[in-house]
């Protein structure tokens, strides 16, 4: 089922890759830290794949037991995360620690979300690894050759990561978050999309339901 979906998001993620260090339209290809608002990323794939995925497995009569119960886990698993930032930035915990944070709560919630609808759950999951390993691939080796691009810049707020050696720096900004938060995004956001679909395909297909 993920196939498809992967070889599509590696495709965008070596077309992002090559606009930024070919210094195209930063509309398209941002090169500020995070990468967020560029219009080529793969993260905006998130609800495209979360309702095909969704639309697949209606079809094949595995659709969720609830659809409320699956949107409301996966809300829930949004409200635990943001309280969470909340809560670091009020204790005031550098930036380290935050992620380290996020890092374990992004899988608490992925296993607080995963009983709404298990059989969505596990196509989203191995598409997030499917997804996330090549981009903290990449990050690897730009942070290593300094590449000027999103996959190798520290965040603003946390100059200790930027005085890092390469390694550490890939570790905190590359494979941490790769591994644990855009899995966490991966998963979580795909399960909203796919209630929401699951819930407009009943709604048509009343026998099917």
């Amino acid at each position: 089922m993920i196939l498809v979906p992967a070889v599509i998001t590696l495709a965008v993620t070596l077309l992002r890759l090559t606009g930024e260090l070919q210094r195209w339209s930063p509309a398209l290809f941002g090169r500020a830290a995070g990468g967020g608002g560029s219009l080529v990323g793969i993260s905006w794939l998130i609800p495209i794949f979360g309702i095909y995925f969704a639309l697949k497995l209606v079809k094949r009569g595995e659709g969720p037991a609830s659809v409320g119960r699956a949107l409301g886990l996966a809300l829930l698993a949004i409200v635990i995360l943001i309280a969470a930032g909340f809560g670091g930035s009020a204790l005031k915990l550098a930036p380290v620690a935050q992620l380290g944070i996020f890092a374990v709560l992004s899988w608490v919630c992925i296993a607080i979300a995963y009983p709404g609808w298990p059989a969505l759950t596990r196509p989203l999951l191995a598409y997030g690894f499917a997804a996330r390993i090549p981009v903290a691939i990449v990050m690897l080796f730009a942070i290593f050759g300094n590449w000027g691009t999103h996959y190798d810049v520290a965040p603003p707020n946390a100059p200790e990561v930027a005085a890092m050696a390469p390694f550490a720096k890939w570790f905190w900004i590359g494979l941490v978050p790769q591994m644990t938060i855009w899995i966490y995004t991966t998963v979580v956001g795909g399960m909203i999309f796919g209630a929401i679909t699951a819930a407009i395909a009943r709604k048509r297909s009343p026998a099917t339901a």
